[in-house]
């Protein structure tokens, strides 16, 4: 009868391959949890290295437009309440609700980057080149404190082409602010918002060129 025993090298050498296995998988899952932390780390500092700063491109432009807009609805809304053209009417509050709700994107994107909502440096500050572009410290396209006056005051086709007319100089001089920011800009949502204005404007152009037509003939 024969009997069936393991050699003392061969337990021994069984034991090291097992303890090599352990110490493998323990190295592995280390690297992995690193690996995590690691990612993570990465994950929180990336996008706060590419949030723009206060004094970049995009801060200027979001707070800029920010003010140029509001002089739109501004307008927009005395025509609203005064015309009585159904024409404009529309085009007056297409005009308060779209540039009023991409008001709201733009200082919901300042808070986001820990910006103010205003800074410290003049109009249009953030477009090389921009010297001429303020005017009376107005930027482009924005209409005086006396034409806004006159605007308040008028009636009828008075009224109308007033305000499309200041409107049309208004769109012209935010598709130019835009087109610079697009420009300048590399930030996913500055591209996707100077796109949607410069779209926008340029369709009720169109539009306040139709109404003008209109008024002048009548």
């Amino acid at each position: 009868m024969t009997s069936d025993v393991t050699s003392p090298d061969a337990g021994s050498a069984s034991g090291e391959a097992a303890a090599r296995q352990h110490r493998f998988g323990y190295a592995a899952v280390a690297l992995l949890l690193a690996g995590i932390v690691l990612g993570a780390a990465i994950g929180l500092v990336v996008p706060r290295l590419r949030t723009p700063g206060d004094d970049s491109v995009e801060a200027g432009f979001l707070r800029d437009m920010s003010s140029h807009h509001a002089q739109a609805v501004e307008m927009a809304m005395v025509a609203h309440a005064a015309s009585d053209t159904p024409g404009v009417v529309t085009l007056a509050a297409d005009v308060a609700t779209t540039q009023q709700a991409q008001i709201g994107y733009m200082q919901a994107w300042l808070r986001d980057w820990d910006l103010s909502p205003t800074g410290s440096e003049e109009p249009m500050a953030w477009m090389p080149d921009s010297a001429g572009a303020v005017v009376n410290g107005l930027m482009p396209g924005m209409a005086t404190p006396e034409q806004l006056a006159e605007l308040r005051k008028a009636t009828g086709k008075d009224l109308d082409t007033r305000f499309l007319t200041l409107m049309r100089a208004h769109h012209l001089g935010g598709i130019h602010m835009a087109q610079e920011a697009e420009r300048l800009s590399g930030n996913e949502k500055v591209d996707w918002i100077a796109d949607s204005m410069i779209a926008a404007q340029q369709g009720e152009i169109q539009l306040i060129d139709d109404l003008l037509k209109q008024a002048q003939a009548g």
